[in-house]
């Protein structure tokens, strides 16, 4: 190291600097968390509660405070950073812990870079993220309601066994139709089966498949390699007349490229808040291994706004970012709160 750089390093290393970003009190944070948390609503039984419009979002990144962080790294120990920015060893860095609750913070930001056929996560807080089904936490059973603990089990895992149906399937993924799903939801909630068989067939504003599926138009974009990164937990109650409530808050990051040939790859991040009720069948009418649909939230980035086609329709070509109103502003990996109630609309993402 130049002795003039490590002469400045030690000078503010002594005097500090005077724009440093300060932790927050235990207070603060104690305050933060109160304002942040999620009042408990009743729910509708036995009918699907209208989900909020999905809104799209462009990534523009703001990295300059990270982009001083690694060259002060990389001036300070040259050959540790090549092992911490990947190297030889894990490109994302040590993998990330289970979500076991709420997250009181958003990710930090991650070493930048654009993501690559061969490193579609790369820039992502996503790459320290797990791989499909493994990201997606499932809380011990307990017997809750009618169900016994190994029914309860049983329950969880054929509600995880739904998230995977209709958010990782490859097959779907390409545009396919989510019959395994579909075969997960209760066959006798009409309005229901109603909005699931128009949304596949004619998509519109009222009926919109990516609400609950996660699609591409094959002619448009193909995803780039077999592996989709995910976030989130699952969680249960007892609902109404004994029935087990289940509750899941997932996000999915999708790298995807153009149909037709090219190295861009982008990303498509979606988060999904899904509540199911699987019922009582000597209380509620409903078939042995399916589940009643409570209500369903969405939320993307990159995947289209207005314009709704039964699929993500991701921008390529480094089109400018999409402005909401106001300049609304949202990071699409921040899981500190639930997802925003209101209608949709365009926002700008601050990173993909």
């Amino acid at each position: 190291m130049p002795d003039e750089v490590w002469e400045e390093f030690l000078r503010t290393s002594v005097e500090g600097a005077g724009d440093a970003p300060k932790e927050p009190s235990a207070r603060a944070r104690e305050v933060a968390g109160r304002l942040r948390a999620e009042p408990a609503e009743p729910t509708p039984w036995r009918a699907h509660v209208p989900a909020r419009r999905p809104r799209r979002r462009k990534g523009r990144y703001v990295a300059g405070f990270v982009a001083c962080l690694v060259l002060l790294v990389v001036a300070l120990d040259p050959g540790g950073f090549v092992g911490w920015s990947g190297g030889d060893g894990d490109p994302a860095g040590k993998p990330l812990a289970q979500e076991s609750e709420r997250p009181d913070q958003a990710p930090p930001a991650e070493p930048g870079g654009r993501p690559t056929l061969d490193e579609p996560f790369r820039g992502s807080p996503a790459a320290r993220w797990a791989n499909g089904t493994a990201g997606i936490t499932v809380p011990p059973a307990e017997a809750t309601g009618w169900m016994t603990k190994a029914e309860v089990e049983r329950a969880l895992a054929r509600t995880r066994d739904f998230l995977a149906a209709s958010g990782l399937d490859p097959a779907v993924l390409r545009g396919g139709r989510p019959e395994r799903a579909i075969a997960l939801m209760n066959p006798h909630q009409k309005d229901v089966t109603t909005f699931v068989t128009t949304s596949l067939a004619t998509p519109g504003k009222d009926h919109d498949p990516l609400l609950l599926f996660s699609r591409f138009d094959p002619a448009q974009a193909r995803p780039v390699g077999d592996v989709v990164k995910t976030r989130g937990r699952m969680s249960f109650r007892e609902g109404r007349l004994g029935a087990l409530e289940v509750t899941a808050d997932v996000t999915y990051v999708y790298p995807v490229a153009p149909a037709g040939g090219g190295d861009e790859v982008v990303r498509v991040i979606v988060r999904r808040e899904t509540v199911v009720s699987w019922d009582d069948p000597s209380k509620v009418i409903t078939e042995k291994g399916t589940f009643s649909l409570l209500s369903y939230k969405t939320d993307m980035t990159n995947g289209g706004c207005d314009d709704v086609t039964g699929y993500f329709r991701p921008e390529f070509g480094g089109g400018g970012a999409a402005a909401g109103t106001g300049g609304e502003t949202i990071d699409p990996y921040d899981r500190t709160g639930p997802i925003a109630e209101g209608g949709g609309g365009c926002a700008t993402a601050t990173r993909s």
